[in-house]
């Protein structure tokens, strides 16, 4: 019965840990996605000249998840009237935050970009979408190379720690 225990804990230990890695390694794909998604942003404003709620919705159709529900609900949620556009857009990043691997400094870049989103003419947004792409390139490097620099030991770790909880109760 104790060794039944010894490798669930182990297993979980470990599972903890491939988890935290798995993380690690989902981060720099969302980031990529949520640069071509202001890519596609910027292009459907600068030369297709759309309404915001017909850009996410176009946006939606490109990107895969947690981004392709973020901008679809963004969109399909400004078709109603009277929106108020900076707390819609602050509460869905924050449902993305919780949908995906981005984490605080990004959720910053995103509600920073949509206060001025909409609010300025077409040259002024566009430079607005480029300075979120650049801060947006600025978090990628860091998070390849915390995926490099903590991706293996977050999977040993889960392990060797799992094992060393089971020395401990034996």
């Amino acid at each position: 019965m104790k060794w039944i225990g010894a490798l669930l804990l182990i297993g979980t230990a470990t599972l903890i840990g491939f988890e935290w890695s798995n993380r690690l390694t989902k981060r720099p794909k969302h980031i990529r996605q949520l640069k071509s998604a202001l890519q596609i942003l910027e292009a459907e404003i600068v030369y297709s000249q759309a309404p915001l709620n017909e850009a996410f919705l176009s946006i939606s159709r490109k990107i895969p998840d947690p981004l392709k529900t973020f901008f679809a609900v963004l969109g399909s949620e400004m078709k109603k009237e009277q929106v108020d556009f900076f707390g819609l857009w602050e509460a869905k990043v924050n449902e993305l935050l919780k949908n995906s691997t981005l984490i605080d400094t990004e959720k910053e870049i995103l509600k920073q970009f949509g206060r001025t989103l909409g609010q300025h003419d077409i040259y002024q947004q566009q430079k607005q979408i480029n300075l979120a792409i650049v801060h947006l390139d600025r978090e990628l490097e860091d998070a390849i190379e915390n995926n490099h620099k903590y991706g293996k030991l977050a999977k040993s770790l889960g392990i060797l720690s799992g094992i060393f909880i089971v020395l401990l109760l034996i």
